[in-house]
């Protein structure tokens, strides 16, 4: 199966070091997760690597033959994958912008009826906890319902390096079971939901609306 980590920061450098802080814990999701998971493919996406435009216009809204081929490329990566990391810092209480920003370019059918993870981090002593609780519902709309298990990192400037592994005199084995108890439940998701998809389409059970939301409207 195949799995994204989103990268929540649009950031090109963090304090207290110049390395981004968010692609360091990216790097870790996808160190632990390679772990225990070698049979499964993961990639982080990165919105720096991706040019949005200075007009937000979600990928959707386009006419197909003028989708630009950024926001092609990653729709196909989106549908493909059998499951999310979503990582974010922690901006007044809430998700990063950058992440939002992203994943809004894109229809929830593309997400729909596969799991996500929610990863939350800062330099400081909360670990980017509180964005976690609006993450909840805004990737359940989005229709990849998040797995119970959450991972927060506080000081992540103090427990990774720049690719992502534990820093020395850091436990990697307790960080690796920690990420892992969210990590292993997502696949655990994933792996229940593509059984059941290959039963039971369900977008041809609960179909996406095609117009404007009113088609979702009661009578």
């Amino acid at each position: 199966m195949k799995f994204l980590i989103f990268l929540g920061s649009a950031r090109d450098s963090t304090p207290p070091r110049p390395a981004r802080l968010g692609l360091r814990v990216s790097r870790a999701c996808e160190y632990f997760f390679n772990l225990d998971h070698e049979e499964h493919s993961v990639e982080i996406i990165d919105p720096l690597d991706y040019e949005l435009g200075p007009v937000f216009k979600p990928h959707f809204s386009y006419a197909k033959s003028r989708v630009p081929k950024d926001l092609q490329a990653l729709s196909e990566k989106i549908q493909a994958a059998h499951g999310y990391v979503m990582v974010s810092p922690e901006y007044n209480h809430s998700m990063s912008p950058a992440l939002s920003h992203l994943l809004n370019h894109f229809g929830s059918s593309l997400f729909s009826y596969k799991p996500s993870t929610i990863v939350t981090y800062s330099a400081g002593q909360w670990g980017g906890t509180r964005a976690a609780v609006g993450m909840r519902s805004f990737l359940s709309e989005l229709g990849c319902l998040p797995v119970s298990a959450m991972i927060h990192i506080p000081h992540a400037q103090q427990v990774f390096n720049e690719e992502g592994r534990t820093l020395e005199g850091v436990d990697e084995a307790q960080w690796q079971a920690y990420f892992g108890r969210a990590l292993n439940q997502m696949v655990w998701w994933a792996q229940a939901a593509q059984s059941q998809a290959e039963k039971n389409n369900p977008h041809v059970i609960s179909q996406a609306f095609t117009k404007d939301p009113s088609q979702r409207n009661a009578p």
